[in-house]
């Protein structure tokens, strides 16, 4: 996602809405997750959100719970 949009991250950090402006990539990015790992281990672990948070937020805590921190 930061690859593809540089500007779109770095908009959605200064303006908050970072979760909005990437809701239709997360949601796609969860269902492959899911799709590799089962939906058991994704849905009892938080390590897309956080993933998303260390990587896309830059280490801010924007995403939370342990699915796909758009819902």
């Amino acid at each position: 996602m930061i690859s593809y949009f540089p500007k779109k991250k770095d908009e959605g950090l200064a303006n908050g809405t970072l979760r909005e402006l990437f809701k239709e990539e997360i949601k796609k990015s969860y269902e492959e997750f899911v799709g590799q790992i089962g939906k058991e281990f994704a849905e009892t672990t938080t390590h897309f959100t956080d993933a998303l948070n260390d990587i896309l937020a830059n280490g801010q805590k924007i995403f939370s719970g342990n699915k796909s921190g758009v819902e």
